[in-house]
């Protein structure tokens, strides 16, 4: 089977606007590049073959994407975009209770990496090989901690102990759930959930203490 279109017959693309080519095309390659770089690492992900994978001429990459990098951060983006929108969501629907909206993050972002173990080797493994995906990475990686701070520090966001709170649980965080998928942490979802929310819960009791005994 041929893994991209051949010349002289009709083409997967005919009839569709060309807009709509570009965007499905630029679908495939993101979603091409899930599947390599969270299952074979950098050392199988390429644009040759991430577009053998995708079935497409590598001429249709470079309509989308200027290089590797530039496919990579695409794809890192979408990936916390999915994240934000489902921790989004459960961090308004539990309310205005602290220890609910905290338990909320924690619940949606593990069983966003548990449902697909790609997404989390992307997001807390590879990141790490790349330089221009690590930074991104750092770029993106107050999302869980933006939602714990405002109770952490109990409206005082020029404390120092707001960044020392963001760095904890934003590091502890990640390599938390990388520990528990791969296995080093065995326990169920629901027990990590309990337990993390616990803590962190604790942390910005702590952090708001410390405010407090300053002001």
């Amino acid at each position: 089977m041929s893994t991209t279109d051949e010349p002289g017959k009709p083409g997967r693309w005919a009839g569709k606007p060309p807009a709509d080519r570009v965007a499905e095309r630029r679908a495939l390659l993101l979603d091409a590049a899930l599947d390599l770089l969270g299952t074979e690492g950098w050392t199988g992900t390429s644009v040759r073959a991430v577009c053998q994978h995708a079935r497409l001429n590598p001429r249709y990459f470079y309509e989308s994407f200027p290089d590797l990098n530039a496919l990579v951060i695409a794809l890192y983006d979408r990936l916390i975009d999915d994240l934000h929108t489902e921790v989004r969501a459960a961090a308004e629907a539990a309310g205005n209770e602290p220890h609910e909206r905290v338990r909320a993050v924690v619940d949606s972002t593990t069983r966003f990496v548990a449902e697909d173990h790609r997404r989390a080797r992307v997001l807390y493994v590879e990141a790490l090989g790349n330089e221009a995906l690590n930074r991104r990475r750092i770029e993106t990686g107050h999302l869980i901690a933006r939602y714990v701070e405002a109770d952490a520090t109990r409206g005082a966001p020029g404390d120092p102990v707001v960044g020392i709170t963001a760095a904890v649980l934003v590091g502890g965080f990640s390599e938390l759930l990388m520990s528990w998928l791969d296995g080093r942490v065995p326990v169920t979802r629901d027990h990590l959930v309990d337990d993390a929310t616990a803590l962190f819960t604790s942390l910005g009791d702590t952090a708001a203490r410390i405010v407090g005994e300053r002001g």
